[in-house]
């Protein structure tokens, strides 16, 4: 086997709409990498066709020997066995991806572990979290996912899932989540439940109107935007418990078939996916005439992102909400870890101020423990490369980052 000094790590990436895979040097800097669609609706062998093709690719333009596997990919799975079960890809249910790739790359150590720790890792290992003794790493996308490091050290947990933020409950009394829970942090503050709570709350994408009358929707003719129910939110501060409590978001409307449940899932400021020809219309019996009929070019979390930054009232309510719950739920974590730093990443996190700014004040609202207090928090560094040298940190940087046993 080379030594890692003299080749590289195999650092791969696994998501729901992309794979990607690159090779990564003991310096943490990215030799060579690709990234492919993820095959929609592929079994399992069809994704793992995909999987090594893309591997084969980038190990032969490196030209390096590889000297581990690292691996990012979503949950749920068994850690640190690393048999998998991504919600957002149906073939690959219990597939054994750690065993497979040790039987491709016989004789170097294969780690899998989660993409939000992986993310957290890469930060504190080389990005915006690097010197903090005690961090934590979140990603905002279309999940709230994080990794606790402490002492230095990343904290796995028991089953591999310390560091789990998306369900910190930072509302008891809240919108329901898809964990079977209530008022988790995921549940208000995911890109698709903004762009959801919004949509119930009278946001018309792409037809901002900050002040002054309603505006005619496209395809609804003669329907008027209603009085903006974000307006009133924003002129009395900063939103608060009933704010974080108002709308479901999106569960009513989507159980009703109003809006179309994929639109909703890209909703991520930042992917570079789109929803097109949404459509909101009345449920048989339900609302009467003050249902709108809206036909957007998409109802996205950039687009949102892009209203709000507009002035748009209900959009602007709709991240001040999701900033706030962000910031309770720091400010819990940092209690509960006395944190010196928190990054975030993820596609939602690109909203900039919009997001930051509400977080900001309602984490030095609930932070007022001189302990608490010294926390910061900053955007996450690395972009899309994260996922790739943090995945690669389980096998260059193992002392800080992997404690698992008996897998190498």
């Amino acid at each position: 086997m080379a030594s890692r000094e003299s080749g590289a790590v195999l650092a791969i990436d696994i998501g729901g709409t992309k794979f990607a895979a690159g090779l990564v040097g003991a310096d943490g800097e990215i030799i060579v990498a690709r990234r492919v669609a993820t095959p929609p609706g592929g079994d399992a062998e069809t994704l793992w066709t995909a999987l090594t093709g893309l591997v084969d690719t980038v190990v032969r333009e490196a030209d390096e020997p590889v000297t581990g596997v690292g691996v990012g990919c979503g949950g749920p799975m068994t850690w640190p066995d690393g048999e998998v079960s991504p919600l957002n890809m149906p073939g690959w249910r219990g597939f054994p991806l750690r065993e497979r790739l040790a039987g491709r790359f016989p004789g170097v150590p294969v780690r899998v572990h989660n993409d939000a720790v992986c993310v957290a890792v890469a930060e504190h290992w080389r990005g915006a979290g690097r010197g903090s003794a005690d961090m934590l790493g979140m990603v905002v996308s279309t999940g709230v996912g994080g990794g606790l490091v402490l002492g230095g050290r990343l904290i796995d947990g028991g089953t591999g899932n310390a560091g789990h933020i998306g369900h910190v409950v930072v509302d008891p009394e809240g919108p329901a989540c898809e964990c079977g829970g209530r008022g988790c942090l995921e549940a208000i503050a995911r890109g698709p439940g903004l762009a959801a709570w919004a949509l119930a709350q009278g946001w018309l994408p792409g037809h901002t109107q900050p002040h002054g009358p309603a505006a005619a929707v496209p395809g609804g003719a003669g329907v008027q935007r209603p009085e903006a129910p974000g307006e009133d939110l924003l002129r009395s501060g900063v939103p608060g418990e009933d704010v974080l409590r108002s709308g479901m978001p999106g569960e009513d409307v989507l159980r009703s078939g109003a809006l179309d449940e994929d639109v909703l899932r890209s909703g991520v400021p930042g992917e570079d996916v789109e929803g097109a020809g949404v459509v909101s219309s009345r449920p048989e019996g339900d609302r009467g005439s003050e249902v709108l009929y809206v036909e957007a070019e998409r109802a996205s979390g950039r687009r949102l992102a892009e209203d709000a930054a507009a002035g748009d009232p209900v959009a602007r309510a709709a991240f001040a909400r999701a900033g706030r719950a962000l910031g309770i739920a720091i400010a819990s974590a940092t209690h509960l870890c006395d944190l010196d730093v928190v990054t975030i990443g993820g596609g939602l996190s690109q909203a900039g101020p919009l997001l930051f700014d509400p977080l900001e004040r309602a984490l030095r609202e609930h932070a007022r423990l001189a302990f608490a207090a010294r926390v910061r928090v900053v955007p996450a560094a690395l972009g899309q490369d994260a996922g790739l040298i943090g995945a690669a940190a389980l096998i260059l940087a193992e002392d800080h980052y992997w404690t698992a046993p008996n897998l190498g």
